[in-house]
């Protein structure tokens, strides 16, 4: 069987392995197809040196029998592999314990699921190697400027994902994504890191980005070391990232709170009231996604609002558990996770970056973070390190570059202790979705120790 080639073929395929299940004595069943045509295009020593694209095709069964459910894939299409897939799946639940937590796979919605017109660029699916290299070109020419080198990869994304099941539920949509990401190195041990993510590949300014990573690099040559302990910050953007994120995984997950590993507590002021975060779909500033792997249409969740805790993400399960319906945050099975927000949006402020840095009177400049861990889920505390750029500001002026910090925070306390936001936003790739955020400048984060480099 040749591998379909739309929405409509691929729902057909669906049907067929649901009827499979339903033959192999499934009570419920759940098909999720993953269809991915990628390319990428890598530079290194300011040299463009690779360019490789893939078409992978992935189905997924999910086999209930009673409250034992198997997991099986394949991607194979042709009939015998179909059969095969079904009676796997089939095998591996009638030989795991029943799962005590599941009540159903998700029924239909109130409403057919429409494509999201944010979601799909026609540019970015059609992207050529010769665009890709224009931006490595950009990128590097920025960096030839600077007297720098630049490494990176310019990605472009077409995904289409299938649900069906038993119930009723037929979901299919394409969404397509793009991420330039660049560092350079340069004189000194100096180095610099800039990224971007979006629908529409055309709409990432690699020039820019190059220009800010090339810059970064010459102004971080010959750091010095300065003493650990408590500094107030201002967080660029990428490190904002590693913030929600984590603050995501740990706490803003329905199967978190009901494990009673999370933060949350609805009406619990955990953050500054300039802290507003909220995961939403459907908001074109980010990567917009219709609807979860489930098939559950995604719903805007207000996770915090003006510092206080608002609402958690569910899935199918967790929802099933408490009562109410799901939020359409149901990752693929078999999934140990629980649900996740995929498209978190921190709310802008009215601070430029200037006035961010203008308002602290001896502190430090972080560009991002690397290595990062939880310590202590309940409180969000972190460990991790500064990289690719981390300044020291005296009297509201950065005066120069620093080494690199290790520390250890609580999450929690740096919501906080946020006392200005960033009207500039941007749109970067994390954990597992898209994040839009600004940047923040913090009273207080705890660096526990100094690196060598």
């Amino acid at each position: 069987m040749s591998e379909p080639s739309g929405a409509a073929e691929w729902l057909v395929l669906a049907e067929e392995v649901l009827d499979l299940a339903a033959k192999a004595g499934a009570s419920q069943a759940e098909v999720v197809i993953q269809a991915d045509n990628a390319a990428l295009t890598r530079f290194a020593n300011s040299e463009i040196h690779q360019n490789v694209a893939e078409s992978n095709a992935r189905l997924s069964l999910r086999y209930v029998h009673g409250q034992q459910i198997g997991v099986a894939a394949t991607g194979r299409f042709d009939p015998a592999a179909l059969k095969t897939l079904a009676e796997t799946a089939g095998a591996i639940a009638r030989n795991v314990e029943p799962n005590s937590d599941f009540v159903s796979l998700p029924g239909p919605g109130p409403r057919p699921i429409h494509d999201l017109p944010g979601a799909f660029s026609a540019a970015t699916a059609e992207a050529t190697p010769e665009l890709r290299a224009e931006g490595a070109r950009a990128v590097i020419a920025q960096a030839d400027a600077a007297g720098v080198t630049a490494y990176g990869s310019f990605a472009t994304t077409t995904e289409t994902i299938t649900v069906a099941n038993s119930l009723g539920v037929r979901a299919s949509g394409a969404r397509t994504w793009s991420q330039l990401i660049t560092v350079s190195m340069g004189p000194g041990g100096g180095t610099g890191y800039a990224e971007s993510a979006a629908v529409d590949a055309t709409t990432i300014d690699a020039g820019a980005l190059g220009r800010e990573a090339s810059e970064r690099a010459r102004a971080t040559a010959n750091a010095v070391g300065v003493e650990p302990g408590d500094y107030p910050v201002v967080l660029d953007t990428y490190a904002v990232v590693d913030v929600l994120d984590m603050l995501g995984y740990l706490g803003f997950s329905a199967l978190a709170v009901q494990e009673g590993r999370s933060f949350v507590e609805i009406g619990k002021r955990v953050g500054s009231e300039l802290v507003t975060i909220r995961d939403d779909g459907t908001d074109p500033a980010g990567l917009p996604m219709a609807f979860d792997y489930e098939g559950v249409e995604k719903r805007r969740v207000d996770l915090l609002t003006r510092g206080i805790c608002t609402g958690v993400v569910y899935d199918s399960q967790t929802a099933a558990h408490d009562g109410v319906h799901s939020t359409g945050h149901g990752l693929p099975a078999p999934n140990s996770y629980g649900p996740f927000p995929l498209n978190m949006v921190m709310e802008a402020g009215t601070a430029s970056r200037d006035e961010l840095i203008a308002g602290m009177g001896r502190g430090l400049l972080v560009t991002r973070f690397h290595y990062t861990n939880p310590v202590h889920p309940k409180l969000a505390i972190v460990t991790g390190m500064t990289r690719d750029g981390t300044f020291l500001v005296e009297d509201g002026k950065i005066v120069g570059p620093v080494k690199n910090l290790r520390y250890t925070q609580s999450y929690l306390e740096a919501l906080a202790g946020i006392s200005a936001v960033g009207r500039e936003r941007r749109c970067l790739k994390g954990f597992l979705g898209g994040v839009v955020v600004p940047a923040v400048r913090i009273d207080g984060w705890t660096f526990t120790g100094a690196t060598e480099h």
